[in-house]
């Protein structure tokens, strides 16, 4: 059949998809190890497929032996955890006017974290020559060992003959995976290009993610903000069902729909903001009228957070009606500042719309990790194909 993978290639990604789940379980059993035996048990694998994905993962420096357990019966089982330093991974969240960039191990525990002003609106050149020199002074800060030659960077943020399409080289016990970068929506996840993200229409088209790709000579994923943030929920056992809300310089939502980041089919699911509940509204700068996003942030602008929430609230509940979700997050900067009337109104708004529906009314809480949700949950862009995850 044409276009049709050969059984070659059939087995290599069944094998690195055996080695994911492998990886995944010594992630989450933690210090306590686990043992061959309930590796074979929890994944279906054999005992001999166990023993050769353990030993790839040993020689990589990923695994190591860690003690025994109690022996049941004949030669105790040896326990094998994760090696956390082993790798590490960068988040970098590009929001309008603030960029936060954090270095993670493989177990996605923050290594080192920078905050900086960021004009979303300059040169693209500008702002490649921002995130560039971010990733150079969080690498200072990690004092980790990793040279500028380990990544490819020069002083002006130039390649090098470094590092071009795998792991980086220098420190951090095998270098650097790549680079998470989480952005404003709209944009293409799988092309790696924004779209025309509101207020800031001259991104329309640019391919960031390939850009930064080459100023860093490190591998990149791009996501938008919110849909970090999921993966990040996702991949920690947070939330399976359920929106991420994100109010801040702009409003959108993440979904997790079956345990998984929902995208769409152009990844570019999650415009929560620019649903419109107000037909005479004011103007949106996505073209529309009485948009949330644009009702919301004016709230805010007049310090009525009451009001804010309440719309919030409104768009809340519509999710909770489209999708049948179980759970709602808050998170972004103007909620983290003062959560609880934003808590307090949306669960109001979404418990008289159950009431209405004759149905129980779905949780409302702060997203954990605070302000770092969608930074960390850019470092698990890069994790999570590991873990088999996201």
């Amino acid at each position: 059949m044409s276009g049709a993978a050969g059984p070659g290639a059939n087995l290599t990604a069944l094998r690195s998809h055996n080695a994911a789940l492998v990886l995944r379980l010594l992630r989450d059993a933690g210090e306590d190890g686990v043992s061959r035996p309930e590796l074979a048990g929890h994944t279906g694998l054999t005992p001999q497929a166990v023993s050769k994905i353990t030993a790839r993962l040993r020689t990589e420096g990923l695994a190591v032996e860690a003690g025994q357990r109690a022996s049941t019966g004949g030669k105790p089982p040896a326990v094998l955890r994760l090696v956390p330093g082993a790798r590490h991974a960068i988040g970098l969240q590009l929001d309008r006017d603030e960029l936060t960039a954090v270095l993670v191990d493989l177990a996605g525990t923050p290594v080192a974290a920078r905050t900086a002003p960021f004009d979303f609106g300059a040169r693209a050149e500008e702002a490649l020559a921002a995130a560039t020199a971010e990733v150079r002074a969080l690498l200072a800060d990690a004092g980790t060992g990793l040279t500028d030659a380990g990544t490819g960077l020069t002083e002006t943020g130039t390649e090098t003959g470094g590092a071009t399409g795998g792991a980086a080289g220098g420190g951090l016990g095998g270098g650097l995976l790549g680079v998470g970068v989480a952005a404003p929506g709209p944009l293409d996840h799988g092309s790696g290009v924004l779209h025309r993200v509101t207020g800031f229409p001259q991104w329309d088209g640019f391919p960031l993610r390939d850009a930064l790709a080459e100023r860093l000579a490190l591998p990149v994923v791009l996501d938008k903000d919110t849909n970090a943030a999921a993966l990040g929920l996702v991949t920690t056992g947070t939330a399976a069902s359920a929106a991420y809300l994100h109010l801040g310089t702009g409003l959108g939502a993440g979904l997790m729909l079956g345990g998984d980041v929902y995208r769409g089919a152009r990844t570019d699911a999650g415009e929560f903001g620019h649903q419109v509940i107000q037909l005479d509204g004011p103007p949106c700068e996505c073209g529309n009228r009485g948009c949330l996003e644009a009702l919301c942030l004016a709230a805010v602008a007049r310090d009525d957070h009451t009001d804010a929430a309440r719309l919030l609230g409104v768009g809340a509940a519509n999710l909770v009606r489209l999708l049948d979700i179980d759970r709602v997050l808050l998170g972004g900067r103007v909620v983290l500042a003062d959560p609880e009337p934003y808590v307090r109104g949306v669960a109001t708004m979404i418990a008289e719309d159950s009431a209405r529906a004759s149905r129980l009314p779905v949780p409302v809480d702060v997203v954990e990790r605070g302000g770092r949700a969608v930074v960390e949950g850019a470092a698990r862009l890069v994790l999570a194909p590991l873990f088999a995850l996201g």
